[in-house]
């Protein structure tokens, strides 16, 4: 099973472009910035970073995301991860 669920807030504005075709399809790629918390080896009880995800939303999500999200909003994402290999 291949489940994410990740939590934070966009670095900018969802770039949505749309595919070529009988039918256009909406295609939003975001950069999610989502908080770690933990501790750190250097000593900075409560420092946190985080982690850039960058996600793509096909179809209808594009849409609402093109529509909806807009930098610094916080949402929920829900899908699952692909990496590549090369």
């Amino acid at each position: 099973m291949n489940k994410v669920i990740l939590m934070g807030r966009l670095t900018r504005d969802p770039e949505v472009r749309y595919s070529q075709g009988e039918r256009a399809m909406a295609i939003a790629r975001y950069t999610l910035a989502v908080d770690r918390r933990g501790r750190r080896s250097g000593g900075d009880d409560g420092a946190q970073t985080a982690d850039f995800i960058t996600c793509v939303a096909f179809d209808r999500a594009g849409e609402f995301a093109e529509k909806y999200f807009h930098q610094g909003t916080k949402i929920v994402a829900e899908g699952r991860i692909q990496t590549g290999s090369y």
